[in-house]
């Protein structure tokens, strides 16, 4: 690379004059740190100005063009690029139009202001490369793009022959999956990209259910309800009570439409909020009015004993039990069923001889019995309420049993159905009409847990229903083919990174490893074939709130193909077509049509579902489109169901919200997935014999720092928020630790050696890894950046299969 292009690149303190690194790590801090600061961030207060998109400005040689995030955050932001000869100098956000609560502007967080850093980073991959070394070494030489397509097409051909399309696996990701066209979540028809209609055409794959962040939620909520649902955001302002339970929106949904700038809202229209974490967050810091420590894995015994002060003190709301709900008491159990086997009877210990009292929670949980009794007290008598569940108590084991719990405290007080009061699930966006990008279907019927790909590796032909299996009784093939595109799940998200690392290294068990990506991530060394992705901002293609889950409107931004990709970066559509045309797939896979003709396509659906929506000139101009709130629905989640139950019943046995699942029963394991939700105790917790040995809970929250691990290499982000572990002072103090100090982190699973901040922000006993760093082993194993996975275990939760990635025992010691 010649000086001046090293100069264009790295930008030498050129790139962004307008937020420069000293201001944006003081947006970074004010913004996490006090919501209540960032009013002028969050909900107005910049000066207005009349976006010049696609224009040139009076008197400057400069482009505005828009374009968005697409990454896992659960927001999907408005970015305008601001172009000078070909590079983009800085972006700004969104400041069109009117910023009200029922039609905000769609800000963009540090993360997404962060994208030059990613876009012009020095270590993006720039040509196709093969692996010369073992696997994981990341030891790769140029190759062409030729020779890189002819290798892969050819083993597609061979894998097929020798194994069939079960052998193929299109791992879970999510680094582009606010994206329509070039989406790499392959869970869903429509939502895998062109890599999912290749795929499909080619004769299909062994496809997965399930995600790294709310396996359990997602398997749960609609066998409960018959359908995932909640509250809309913008209902958030009706609650007089909010109880934000292992919620933290405040990081992880800070920017856009999303769910702290509504919480702010609700603060300001007098609601109180409550918030139940072992950590004092961020969210604690700037939105609580009380915060509750809680003991990680220990939620459920407290939704059991704020149950039992409901039904002691005679505060449970009978008659909404009965209309809508089954299974709580002995008269509303399902016909068929053993009446005794009722939650208010597990709940009262007629079950099993405890009481769920407070007193017996205050041990388990480390919560004051009088708090408890309190807190109940206030969730019955704070009309409306809303309880927000949080999904990193949810990746735990059992964590099936916290998602049905807190829905029963919901119904239990009568909350649900009406504006402030939610059913106790997290909140939903108002839909956004969209076309999608044809996919085809999937001749594979064989689906696995996301959770279980590495078992599938290297045992995939004795695996059936019993762990997960659907569609077939038993896999025809081990995994012999992956193609990970924009993830790094293959290693670096996925539980126990040794374990995952031993069976990916031997081409002997996956016999080849493509990766599409943009960087050399800790997964992208697992490659045989290394192939440069373009970033978002070098393509074209449409976001909408409907991805974002977050949004309190409706929203679609254009995402216009800001700058040209540099070095040999090429797309998936591209790619595809490539392998489509070696594969003699060309003509089914592209149908003739383009980029632009597939956005168009999609655009045109849009037009048909909303008359007022703009043509694709119009929109590609525009940048964003935001449905006009008459269109948004009531935003009350089930309402027809809570209206009239009788002729709008749920999707569920009973056609209520099962509170008794006959399905749970008749699976016969009542200890791990009983029929009613119940307190378990984790197969690894501080009572268990790994607690004797690793007596410190590790926990690994969601980083403002990052999205997952994308934005894990950027530098002022890690300035904002470096990767540090939390500990509190009593359990720093007795292993004579200090602040700043390196500490080792440690259990029969690996090891970690990092960065300490000492702090009474994380509750004492629980050890505070943020998630998604990238791993980074040093010769005798040990990670030095601080991934968690590390120290994770890859063992499934009973009923959904899914990741308990957040039950951790771990000792810690100075380095």
């Amino acid at each position: 690379m010649c000086a001046a292009e090293k100069g264009r690149l790295h930008g030498n303190g050129k790139l962004n004059p307008v937020i420069s690194r000293r201001s944006f790590l003081k947006w970074s801090a004010i913004a996490g740190g006090s919501i209540a600061l960032t009013g002028c961030n969050l909900t107005g207060g910049a000066n207005s100005k009349t976006a010049t998109n696609l224009a040139r400005t009076s008197g400057e040689k400069e482009l505005i063009v828009p374009t968005s995030c697409i990454h896992n955050c659960g927001g999907r932001c408005l970015l305008k690029a601001h172009v000078k000869d070909g590079v983009i100098v800085r972006l700004s956000t969104d400041d069109q139009g009117p910023d009200t609560f029922e039609v905000p502007q769609v800000r963009a967080c540090q993360r997404g202001r962060s994208q030059l850093k990613r876009l012009y980073h020095p270590d993006r991959l720039k040509y196709p490369m093969k692996r010369v070394g073992e696997r994981g070494e990341g030891k790769f030489v140029r190759i062409s793009w030729d020779e890189a397509l002819d290798t892969i097409a050819q083993k597609m051909k061979e894998i097929k022959a020798r194994y069939g399309n079960e052998a193929f696996y299109y791992v879970y990701a999510s680094g582009t999956i606010g994206a329509t066209l070039y989406n790499c979540y392959a869970e869903f028809p429509t939502c895998g990209g062109p890599l999912q209609r290749l795929l499909n055409l080619f004769g299909g794959y062994l496809n997965y259910y399930g995600n790294y962040s709310a396996a359990q939620y997602y398997y749960v909520v609609p066998m409960m309800f018959g359908a995932l649902g909640g509250n809309s955001p913008k209902d958030l302002r009706h609650a007089r009570l909010i109880v934000l339970w292992g919620h933290n929106p405040v990081e992880t949904k800070l920017a856009g439409a999303g769910g702290a700038w509504y919480l702010q809202q609700a603060k300001k229209a007098g609601a109180k909020i409550i918030v139940i974490d072992p950590r004092y967050s961020d969210t604690v810091g700037s939105l609580a009015d009380e915060w509750i420590p809680i003991r990680p894995g220990t939620d459920m015994a407290l939704v059991s004993a704020i149950a039992y002060v409901l039904i002691e003190e005679g505060l449970y709301d009978q008659e909404f039990l009965n209309r809508y709900t089954v299974g709580f008491d002995e008269e509303h159990m399902p016909p068929g069923y053993p009446p005794q086997e009722c939650y208010k009877n597990y709940i009262l210990g007629k079950q099993d001889g405890q009481p769920k009292t407070p007193e017996w929670a205050e041990p388990i949980t480390r919560i004051p019995a009088n708090r408890i009794r309190q807190l109940a007290r206030e969730m019955a008598r704070i009309k409306p309420m809303t309880i927000l569940q949080g999904w990193g108590m949810q990746r735990r084991a059992y964590g099936e049993q916290i998602v049905r719990g807190i829905p029963v405290l919901a119904a239990m007080t009568g909350n649900g159905g009406k504006p402030g009061s939610g059913p106790g699930l997290d909140m939903i966006s108002p839909p956004m009409p969209m076309g999608v990008y044809p996919t085809g279907n999937n001749p594979v019927k064989a689906t696995i847990s996301f959770f279980t790909f590495t078992d599938a590796i290297i045992r995939g032909t004795e695996m059936g229903p019993q762990d997960g299996v659907v569609g077939v009784e038993r896999l025809s093939s081990n995994i012999k083919f992956i193609w990970n595109y924009a993830g790094n799940a293959l290693i670096n998200q996925h539980a126990n990174t040794k374990r995952t690392h031993e069976i990916l290294r031997d081409p002997n068990k996956v016999e080849f490893i493509v990766v599409h990506d943009l960087f050399m991530t800790p997964s992208a060394r697992y490659a045989d074939i290394l192939l440069p992705d373009t970033h978002h901002f070098e393509r074209n293609d449409i976001a909408t709130s409907t991805w974002a889950h977050i949004a309190g409107i409706g929203y679609a931004i254009f995402m216009n193909k800001v700058i040209e990709p540099p070095y040999e970066c090429r797309n998936m559509l591209d790619i595809c077509t490539e392998l489509a045309r070696r594969l003699g797939l060309e003509k089914e896979f592209t149908e003739g049509k383009s980029e632009e003709d597939w956005l168009r396509e999609m655009v045109n659906t849009a037009r048909q579902k909303l008359p007022d929506f703009p043509d694709y000139e119009a929109f590609k101009k525009m940048g964003i489109y935001k449905l006009s709130p008459d269109k948004e629905g009531t935003g009350i989640g089930f309402i027809d169901f809570y209206r009239d139950p009788e002729h709008h019943p749920l999707d569920t046995p009973s056609g209520k919200i099962q509170i008794f699942d006959p399905r749970m029963y008749d699976k016969g394991n009542p200890k791990e997935i009983p029929a009613v939700p119940k307190y378990i105790e984790e197969w690894e917790s501080p009572w268990s014999q790994e607690g004797q040995k690793y007596p410190l809970q590790a926990i690994g929250h969601h980083y403002k720092h990052r999205v997952h691990s994308t934005f894990d290499n950027i530098s002022w982000l890690e300035e904002a928020a470096p990767q540090v572990a939390f500990l509190n002072p009593l359990d720093a103090g007795a292993r004579g630790i200090k602040d700043g100090d390196m500490v080792r982190i440690f259990n029969d699973r690996g090891e970690i050696i990092m960065p300490c901040r000492v702090t009474p922000r994380i509750m004492p006993g629980v050890v505070d890894i943020p998630q998604g760093a990238w791993f980074m082993p040093d010769v005798r194993g040990t990670d030095r950046r601080g991934c968690i996975n590390t120290l994770t275990s890859h063992r499934v939760n009973p009923l959904a299969f899914g990741n308990a990635q957040n039950t951790i025992q771990v000792q810690v010691e100075k380095a």
